[in-house]
Formats: C-alpha cells, sequence, structure tokens
C-alpha cells in the first residue's frame, strides 16, 4: 500500500524553498498525507540526502507520530516532543545528521541535492526514546511497515 506525501510548499521533484534551509530560516516544512491504512497504529518520517559526499545524510527523523494525523505544519519546534500542529499529541523527534534534534534543512556543499521526506504506517508504537537516531528508527521498523509513501524535493544552494 502506497501513502501519498505532498508539501503545500513545494510539487515532487522541484526546489524546496530557501526559507526551509540552512540559507534562510531553515524551518521545517509544511508536510501532509493520505492513504495511511487503518490498521496503523503509529507513523514515522525520515528526511534525508542520498547525494551527501559521505553518503546518506539525515535531515529530520520522527516517530511516534499519532496514525491519524495527516499533517505536519511548518516550522514545528526542534524539541524530543513536537506537536505536529497546533491540538495534536506530541510526536517524537531524532538527532539529525547535524548532531541536533528535530529539522535541519536542506545545506549541500555543492551541486543540486535531492531529499527524501518517506513517511512509514508501522503496524505498533515503536520502543525508543526521544533522540533516535535515522538508522536506529530504521532498524526498529524492519517487519513493522504496513504502508509507506516518499515526497522529493531539490535544492542547490546559490552562488
Amino acid at each position: 500500500m502506497t501513502i501519498k506525501i505532498t508539501s503545500s510548499a513545494f510539487e515532487a521533484s522541484s526546489k524546496i524553498p530557501k526559507l526551509y534551509t540552512c540559507d534562510d530560516k531553515n524551518i521545517s516544512p509544511p508536510i501532509a498525507w493520505t492513504g495511511v491504512p487503518a490498521e496503523a497504529k503509529s507513523l514515522a518520517l525520515i528526511c534525508d540526502d542520498p547525494d551527501a559526499p559521505r553518503g546518506i545524510w539525515s535531515h529530520w527523523v520522527m516517530y511516534g507520530i499519532d496514525p491519524r494525523v495527516s499533517e505536519i505544519a511548518a516550522g514545528i519546534e526542534a524539541t524530543e516532543r513536537a506537536a505536529l500542529k497546533p491540538g495534536t499529541d506530541p510526536a517524537f523527534q531524532g538527532k539529525n545528521d547535524f548532531g541536533k534534534i528535530g529539522y535541519g534543512g536542506p545545506c549541500p556543499p555543492s551541486g543540486t541535492h535531492r531529499y527524501f521526506f518517506r513517511l512509514y504506517a508501522l503496524e505498533g508504537e515503536l520502543d525508543l526514546k526521544p533522540g533516535a537516531t535515522r538508522d536506529q528508527v530504521l532498524k526498529a521498523i524492519e517487519g513493522r511497515i504496513v504502508a509507506e509513501g516518499e515526497l522529493m524535493g531539490k535544492y542547490a544552494r546559490e552562488k
């Protein structure tokens, strides 16, 4: 089963606006989704850059997302527990490869990089504390994914 992921900030395969990068306010973009199956008990979101010089670079790790939630507002707090939009239960945020909790926007050293926002619907909750890394989340969701989807955006720094 496939989840459809969109953003009101950018179209699939298009440029991520500067606002959501290290060249501006570096806030998380708005992300929305449809198609989460009824049997999902939790969601996890990972944003990473496979074009980084040292291999895959994680920009955002979230888990423990209530499956009834269908969007994340722009600019959520960079805390271990963050509400995805006003009035929702907070989700856990992990540590990105910048060594910080929460979102760290595109900041490619050169060229155009691709940024994949992947949402995973899971058959249960993850037994992870706040601050887990991308690798820890990926290991914890192995064999537990009931549906997934992705949204890809691109970014190149201006010279």
